[in-house]
Order: structure tokens, then sequence, then C-alpha cells
């Protein structure tokens, strides 16, 4: 079966069976790749003054420090949004630059990795974050949000069981929380975003970081004002972000394998 290039508007085949790319922007992406490991590692000589390479953190010093296995902690701060995967290492993302990861290199300057400051064990986002994944603990205590706890229950009671199991609020996100899992895609709901502000998504799918949001209440004033709180933050941060309506709601098959696509996500 002849498999076609995942950018949108795209018609041509792919470069290599497997592959999700033709040829064409297969070469673009990769030398936005190579570009990218460049300029952020001048970003960072520039940016950054010297610090003692006692003091800095690998993942495995990390691992020691959580009591996971070290090659949990690379993937983990990835799904977090801190890390890139490349083909051959780790590149630090603007949100893992500002958790305090520094770029570095093998002695061949070929393999990147990212190593981190003490300052990360000082950020209370990280470690909850890290908490909740390395330990699925659903029962984490979290800092309290000044009244947004009772938008929140307002807003996000529980009363539809999806397939999987999710307690979702309602018929729509039950709708939502069905096709993820029948389209095979490991997701979260309601996942507290890796970032100051006390921000939850509706559905979190860690292939790709792509954050789900359905907008309902649109009839509801503090539901709007709260709606463009949470898209401001996801257009702060730059989270991979897709928002459904109601009209979205009525046909998902034709929508959402569109907007996944946009984000590298193919569902057969």
């Amino acid at each position: 079966m002849a498999e076609y290039c995942t950018v949108l508007g795209c018609n041509q085949l792919v470069s290599k069976p497997g592959y999700k790319l033709c040829y064409k922007h297969w070469k673009v992406n990769n030398s936005k790749t190579n570009n990218s490991i460049d300029s952020q590692a001048a970003s960072i000589s520039n940016s950054h003054p010297p610090v003692s390479t006692a003091t800095l953190l690998s993942a495995t010093k990390i691992s020691e420090r959580l009591g996971v296995s070290r090659n949990a902690i690379n993937p983990i701060l990835a799904e977090l949004g801190l890390l890139d995967k490349v083909q051959n290492g780790w590149i630090a993302t603007s949100l893992g630059l500002s958790f305090g990861g520094l770029q570095k290199f093998d002695d061949k300057g070929k393999k990147p990795y990212v190593v981190w400051t003490e300052e990360i064990f000082n950020n209370q986002i990280f470690l909850d974050a890290f908490r909740k994944i390395s330990e699925n603990d659903a029962t984490t205590n979290l800092t309290s949000d000044n009244g947004k706890s009772d938008f929140r229950e307002k807003f996000h009671a529980g009363n539809y069981r999806s397939t999987d199991g999710h307690w979702v609020r309602s018929k729509a996100e039950l709708s939502i929380d069905n096709w993820l899992y029948m389209a095979g895609l490991v997701h979260a709901y309601e996942r507290k975003l890796p970032v100051a502000e006390e921000v939850y998504c509706d559905f979190y799918i860690p292939a790709g970081r792509v954050y789900i949001e359905y907008w309902g209440y649109e009839n509801d004033p503090e539901y709007l004002s709260r709606k463009k709180e949470k898209q401001h933050i996801y257009h702060k941060y730059e989270f991979n972000l897709i928002e459904l309506t109601d009209e979205h709601i009525k046909n998902l098959d034709d929508y959402l394998p569109t907007m996944l696509r946009g984000f590298g996500i193919i569902v057969n």
C-alpha cells in the first residue's frame, strides 16, 4: 500500500517505506534539526555563565536522586516537553532551557545531550510533574489554585465512564476519549500542564506532545473567560494544541485524523 507524505497539502510518496515524509520535506526537516542543534548550542553558550561541571546533573545523576531507572529519565523529560528526541541524542526545548537545561555534545561533537543545574530540584513544577509520571500517582496533592479549584469542580465533574476507564464530564468528552482509545492512542485525561500556572488540559497525547481541548459551555461567561486564559497559556508556551467544538464532535473520524497528522501522529 502506497504511503504518502504526512505534511498537509503534500501528495508525494514517502522517501522510504516506513517513513512519514517525502524526500523534499525530509530534507527540509533534517536541515531544521541540524540547524536547531547548532543554534541552541550557540544560544546557550551566550546566555548562560560558565557553570562548574561538578554541579551539573546528568540523566544518571537525576535518576539516582529520584530513585528511578536512568533509562526512564530522558523519555520522561521529553514527555514533559523539556527535551526533544533526535536521531542521535536529545535536544533541550525552550521550556527545557527555562528549567535550567544546558545543551552539550559528546567529544566528537555529534551526539547531543542535556545536563541540568541544581536549580531543577528547586522547581516544584518539575518535581510534581515528574512524580506523577514516574509513579503514576493520581492522588498527588496539588498546590492551591486561588479559587480555580471551584471552577474545576463546577465544570469538570466526571459523570461518564469511557471505554478505557476514564471518568469524563460530558458526552462530548466521552466521544473524544473513546475515539482516542479505539484509535490506539495512549492519552491522559485532566493532565496538568508543566507550567507555573494552574492549568489542566482535557486530553494529552504523549506521542507528539499534543493537547486537546473541547470547548463547551459557550454561554457561560465564567467559562468563556477561563477559555481565553487557557488559550493564552497554550500560545505563550507554544504547546501543540487541538481545539474541538460541538461541530467537530459530530464527525471526529473526519476531523481528528487530519488535526493529529499536523503534529506527526498518523491514525490508520
